[in-house]
């Protein structure tokens, strides 16, 4: 077992902390917080798949985050004109969301941004390192995630 005094350890702890400051996951995107964001995509790629329209359910569920979070959320896209809400004429309790032509603008400038920095971050790295980058992440992930259970 490795020894968290090591300097390997104290190597990946120390980028762990220099990446968590850097707040890259916290930025706004196209002038969207991540979680606005997250909505507006989430909204475009179901309506992409299906027809113009989402029940605020299915966003839940395909964000995993809770019903009244999302509300919250569409509230401020709403209010922003980025989002229309109705209700669905087939379930009365349900309501659709559905991207404004501003959302639908809005939405595919944020993603462009998004995509820069990963092309951006591609083109510092190299692809090589990029691949090998990624696969090391996955490897992260997965051992966090197996420590969980």
């Amino acid at each position: 077992m490795a020894d968290i005094e090591s300097a390997t350890a104290q190597k990946l702890l120390k980028a762990f902390m220099q990446f968590r400051k850097t707040g890259w996951h916290e930025k706004k995107i196209g002038g969207y917080n991540p979680s606005e964001f997250k909505v507006l995509a989430a909204i475009q790629q179901g309506a992409n798949e299906k027809n113009d329209e989402m029940k605020l359910s299915e966003i839940s569920q395909r964000l995993q985050v809770t019903p009244p979070t999302v509300t919250q959320i569409i509230n401020i896209l709403e209010k922003d004109g980025l989002v229309e809400r109705a209700i669905d004429p087939e379930d009365r309790r349900a309501v659709k969301i559905k991207l404004t032509q501003a959302g639908m603008e809005a939405t595919a400038k944020a993603k462009n941004r998004f995509t820069e920095k990963f092309t951006g971050l591609i083109d510092y790295l190299g692809e090589e390192e990029s691949e090998q980058l990624a696969d090391l992440l996955d490897k992260v992930h997965h051992y966090f995630h197996e420590q969980r259970h």
